[in-house]
């Protein structure tokens, strides 16, 4: 036991380069939203950050910077996924959780997002980076629908590269009393992601949530997840433009900042509307409702 606890202490040592998610990366400070009342412990890695919560042994959000202008496309091939030294391993959901079965490791911070930088040492770091189990969320295996998911962020990244600009995307599960639990983790039914950018000299965001609860349905292996009447119903990974007002009530993430400059043009006259009343469903990029073109 003091072997592996030396070894552990000496991997640990190898994570001090990684400086994790850069607040300042929009030349405006945007933090890593907190969660008040849980406890968490923050994991910086290379052009992103983790924070992970210890009850759920899974991330609450993920925080990367894309930066359009440095991006590279490198290989997956040979990364293989690993435990983060720096937490004990009963403190992270590990490969016992995906295997043998259809649940997928769910990247959290994209690969290709976090890909980026002034060397190929660079990217190259955050590339393996990307592939901790902290970095990871149970999903059922991808499927047409999931792409749109994917597709968000594909549009986000590709306008960073074409204008060779920056953004910030926040990710994680909605966690809900009604996740199946299986193997001892709860499984999210649902997951969100912001994105944050500058537009016009001037901070702006935008939020989106998916849902899993139907491909879940059919996974023998884990328990029939429960129906909740406060968000619409919900197809095979249907995807949403949200409030961010609405992803902060359900996450009980600290969004203040982002809710506050949200493009979505219903948030500005949300009021006291129920969570979930205002979502809009989205089946391309080009769906996508904002105040501005993000072309411009």
């Amino acid at each position: 036991m003091d072997e592996l606890l030396q070894d552990m202490t000496v991997a640990a040592k190898d994570y001090v380069v990684r400086k994790g998610f850069d607040e300042g990366f929009l030349g405006q400070h945007v933090p890593l939203p907190g969660l008040a009342g849980v406890k968490t412990v923050l994991l910086p890695y290379t052009h992103f950050s983790v924070l992970m919560r210890l009850d759920k042994r899974l991330a609450a959000v993920t925080g990367v910077g894309i930066d359009g202008g440095t991006l590279m496309d490198l290989d997956r091939a040979g990364i293989p996924w690993k435990l983060d030294p720096r937490l004990p391993a009963d403190q992270q959901t590990g490969e016992r959780v995906y295997a043998r079965n259809d649940i997928d490791r769910g990247h959290l911070v994209r690969r290709s997002s976090a890909v980026w930088g002034d060397t190929v040492a660079e990217a190259e770091l955050a590339n393996e980076d990307t592939f901790h189990y902290t970095n990871a969320a149970p999903q059922a295996k991808f499927n047409q629908g999931m792409e749109l998911w994917l597709g968000i962020e594909d549009h986000l990244q590709e306008h960073a590269a074409q204008y060779r600009s920056r953004i910030v995307v926040f990710t994680g599960p909605i966690f809900n009393a009604l996740d199946p639990v299986y193997r001892g983790v709860d499984i999210p039914l649902r997951y969100f992601k912001v994105a944050a950018f500058i537009h016009e000299g001037e901070l702006a965001a935008t939020g989106y949530v998916v849902d899993q609860t139907p491909q879940l349905a059919q996974l023998p292996d884990v328990p029939r997840p429960g129906v909740t009447e406060d968000v619409p119903p919900l197809g095979p990974f249907r995807t949403f433009q949200t409030p961010i007002r609405d992803i902060a009530e359900l996450t009980g993430l600290d969004l203040d900042q982002l809710m506050e400059v949200d493009r979505m043009p219903i948030a500005a006259t949300l009021g006291a509307a129920r969570v979930g009343s205002t979502w809009r469903e989205i089946h391309a990029p080009e769906d996508l409702d904002l105040d501005f073109d993000l072309g411009e």
